[in-house]
């Protein structure tokens, strides 16, 4: 038995009780329905640490604590506006979201539902949406293929360019098999993976280290500015970091876990149970890079590979301080953490490009298995293409995460939530909104300014909004008589 034995049988086991899962779904995915939405089946707990997944992808077991291992505490604003802006999802648009897609001709996806929310006969909308989804989200699932190409270079020491196909081909294969069903459920696995891992890893590194006085101790003899909660980058950074709870409300593959909630009544209890994994993972992942730099200052002939690449600092934490077998257990975390999120994404892709592009315009007839099977085809093809993008051996996880997040949070989150809460809003307000978010990232991203993209987006967007739908005619009375219908059945539900 050579020392990487344990490292290949625990990945080989997670791998295929994920693949496993996969094939199990297969069998209950009779419908283009089943495929993208799961028939709208989700109870709370799966509706919770599916969503949970989805969004904390390997970023959190890298990026974030990366972030903090390079810079301190100051970091941390991140992971507060996230919470803020997750709670706020959670609270105000799940339920109604939920609620509307179901009335709005059961809308699947994003695009299909802004359609249908306004009417919008000319599928300009649509096809807007879905090109906003496909740019923004072939960036995404490159974040998540970099992840797990990190992962298998370190662990295995393969070359990168070997590892980018290692990393994605289990999560192809059981987003190909399975669809969202499959997602889903292996969502919930690797939700409960991921908390176990980033609640035992910080507690075992504050041991080492002697306790938290000593580590706070290490971390301010090494750089006293990491203990500042205000950073270099002053007020702007802060704002910037708290900044990153807006992008909640627009981000397409967790807004699907909504609305495949079997019911509105779901989503009080999911609600409970997500934000209690999701902070309890935010402190495992801030914890593990803030003591993990005391663990370094106290061994600095230990720390190489972390310096070359902070966001390795919990896979060589996981090595060091972990019985081999352990240590397969708590890096197949990163891999959860990375298919969870990747898998997602690529259904969501798949399905703008099959229910938006082929069944919208090419295929309007198209049977239930014909859409499954190009909804399988379109899985691949994105996978392709992210894997193109993640192919630079110097991308970081975060920065890629970060556009990504702002482009979905100016574009779509404005227009989501007024959507769901403005009765007078227009298909041309929707389209303004749109276009002004994604414009607005993309050029000031050009500008290096210190200042996160979102802000300037989300005003952007929620200005074009106003602006456009006061200054056109109210909506048909039919798109208002649902509106007052759905907030009647919310009330009604009292959510």
């Amino acid at each position: 038995m050579t020392a990487n034995t344990p490292l290949y049988v625990t990945f080989a086991a997670y791998l295929l009780l994920m693949v496993g899962i996969g094939l199990w779904a297969w069998h209950r995915t009779r419908t283009f329905d089943d495929y993208i939405l799961g028939g709208r089946s989700l109870g709370s707990y799966v509706t919770a640490l599916s969503a949970g997944a989805s969004d904390m992808s390997g970023w959190l077991l890298m990026g974030l604590p990366g972030a903090l291992y390079l810079t301190g505490v100051s970091e941390a604003w991140i992971a507060i506006g996230l919470t803020i802006g997750a709670w706020f999802n959670w609270r105000y648009v799940a339920g109604p979201l939920r609620l509307y897609t179901e009335r709005t001709h059961n809308a699947l996806t994003l695009p299909d539902y802004f359609t249908h929310r306004f009417d919008d006969r000319r599928k300009l909308l649509r096809v807007l949406a879905a090109l906003v989804i496909l740019v923004f989200f072939a960036v995404y699932c490159a974040s998540g293929i970099v992840a797990g190409a990190r992962l298998f270079e370190s662990v295995f020491g393969i070359p990168y360019a070997e590892a980018l196909w290692w990393g994605a081909a289990a999560t192809i294969l059981y987003t190909l098999v399975g669809g969202f069903l499959a997602v889903s459920w292996t969502d919930m696995v690797q939700a409960t993976l991921m908390i176990f891992a980033l609640l035992l890893v910080p507690t075992i590194v504050v041991f080492a280290n002697g306790g938290i006085g000593p580590s706070l101790a290490l971390v301010e003899q090494v750089d006293p500015t990491r203990l500042d909660w205000v950073g270099a980058g002053g007020i702007v950074a802060v704002l910037s970091a708290l900044a990153w709870g807006f992008g909640y409300f627009g981000q397409p593959h967790i807004l699907a876990r909504f609305m495949a909630a079997d019911s509105v009544s779901t989503i009080p209890r999911a609600r409970r149970i997500g934000m209690g994994w999701m902070i309890l993972c935010l402190v495992g992942s801030l914890s593990t890079g803030f003591f993990g730099a005391a663990y370094f200052a106290a061994n600095p002939g230990l720390a190489g590979p972390v310096d070359d690449n902070p966001e390795r600092v919990f896979i060589v934490l996981a090595e060091l301080l972990f019985n081999p077998w352990i240590a397969g257990v708590l890096l197949s975390a990163i891999l959860a953490a990375v298919m969870s999120t990747l898998s997602c994404q690529l259904l969501v892709c798949s399905s703008a490009l099959t229910e938006d592009f082929y069944r919208g315009f090419l295929r309007p007839g198209a049977g239930h298995r014909e859409l499954v099977w190009v909804g399988r085809l379109m899985v691949a093809a994105i996978a392709l293409l992210a894997i193109w993008i993640a192919r630079d051996p110097d991308s970081r996880v975060l920065g890629l995460v970060a556009y990504a997040w702002a482009g979905f949070g100016a574009a779509f989150g404005p227009v989501v939530v007024m959507s769901l809460f403005w009765q007078r809003m227009t298909r041309n307000g929707a389209i303004a909104g749109m276009l002004a978010g994604a414009c607005t990232v993309v050029l000031w991203r050009l500008t290096g300014s210190a200042l996160y993209e979102m802000v300037p987006g989300v005003v952007a967007s929620a200005a074009a909004i106003v602006v456009v739908s006061l200054l056109g005619r109210a909506p048909p009375q039919h798109v208002q008589d649902t509106h007052g219908q759905v907030r009647l059945a919310l009330k009604q539900s009292g959510y």
